[in-house]
């Protein structure tokens, strides 16, 4: 859709400086173009759809005068085209690379049909009309061409209004030519954008064929019939066979890994014991040698309490300046056929031996 039949965006005129020479000239700072987003809120419109209501004639631009964002009263227009089919992250950045060729662009997208894509590339995932639907939801896209043609041609590049047509820089060989983009390239009109490596349809495809008996099996777990998925009915039992075997698997998977867990705690646990027993082993002997070593507590104790015992034995030694005593008598005992002791003198006392003598009838009783 063209800016002249939209209500102007920016009215402001451009500043007036003047010049070296003192001459009032035009401030060479191009005015600022809302870029039209008319995918952003809805669907991108088909071009049969739109209301053409050109006013003046369609005049091409060059490439550095649109990096330089004129001109100003439109925005360039540029056109990618491409199967897209199982559109994904490939398909969306090359899309937003177009999109952000310029300061203001409006893309249009072309999708091939099924007839002429299955005759000149080969048979799609995706029909034409889901393979429109998904290129119209994407953010970056604001006019959708269906029925695209494979190679383009100068009326349609006319018919469309078109000043810059996308695609990577490669060479795309089709419909009998070695770059089906090579006269557009020789015109000027090409704007080359980058692949994103690693994404492409074919590689998708490429994934799903090599893991066949897995998404078989995923979608005969979701509720899809053999009939649905053309799985015979020996290859029906033959996946549900290996789900069961997987689902075995997968539980004897899960014990060893708890076993594992589990002999990892005890290992973990027995380490901690060890450590734990060889701590208070280590505390045992120190408080062992402590004791009882060469120079433990108790031979400080031994030799302690064996002082003691000499000290307590030995008798103790008055003092010379003490005055001496005189001490009693012992009693004396008489044994039978013993002879009677010399009494003592009068003097040293007044009882006589026969006094503290012991009877033998006294000796029996005790």
């Amino acid at each position: 859709m063209e800016a002249d039949c939209l209500p102007k965006l920016n009215s402001r005129k451009r500043k007036k400086v003047a010049g070296p020479n003192g001459n009032v000239e035009e401030d060479a700072t191009p005015l600022k173009v809302a870029r039209l987003s008319s995918g952003l809120r809805d669907p991108a419109p088909f071009s049969d759809e739109i209301e053409e209501c050109y006013s003046r004639p369609f005049a091409r631009v060059t490439l550095e005068e649109a990096k330089q964002g004129k001109p100003y009263d439109r925005p360039i227009r540029v056109y990618a085209d491409g199967i897209f089919d199982m559109f994904h992250s490939g398909h969306a950045r090359a899309l937003m690379q177009a999109k952000n060729l310029f300061p203001n662009t409006y893309l249009i997208v072309g999708v091939c049909s099924d007839d002429l894509t299955h005759k000149l590339k080969g048979y799609t995932v995706m029909d034409e009309a889901e393979r429109y639907d998904a290129v119209q939801h994407c953010r970056y896209v604001d006019e959708v061409v269906r029925n695209a043609p494979w190679t383009l041609t100068q009326e349609f590049l006319t018919e469309h209004r078109i000043d810059f047509v996308a695609h990577d820089d490669l060479p795309y060989s089709s419909a009998g030519s070695d770059d089906v983009y090579r006269h557009i390239k020789e015109a000027g009109m090409f704007a080359p954008t980058q692949r994103t490596e690693g994404i492409s349809t074919s590689d998708i495809i490429t994934r799903i064929v090599r893991n066949y008996d897995v998404f078989v099996r995923r979608n005969l777990q979701r509720g899809y019939t053999a009939k649905e998925l053309n799985v015979s009915f020996i290859n029906e039992k033959k996946y549900n066979l290996q789900e069961r075997v997987d689902k075995v698997k997968q539980k004897v998977k899960n014990v060893e890994e708890k076993s594992k867990e589990f002999v990892q705690k005890v290992e973990e646990k027995s380490i901690d014991l060890i450590q734990k027993w060889e701590e208070k082993s280590r505390e045992f002997i120190g408080n062992f040698l402590e004791m009882f070593g060469p120079e433990g507590a108790l031979k400080h104790m031994l030799k302690e309490g064996k002082g003691r015992m000499l000290q307590a034995i030995s008798p103790r030694q008055s003092p010379s300046s003490s005055p001496s005593r005189e001490r009693s008598p012992s009693p004396s005992f008489r044994w039978p056929f013993s002879k009677p002791l010399n009494s003592y003198s009068r003097n040293s006392s007044s009882a006589t031996l026969d006094d503290y003598s012991i009877s033998e009838e006294e000796e029996e009783e005790d």
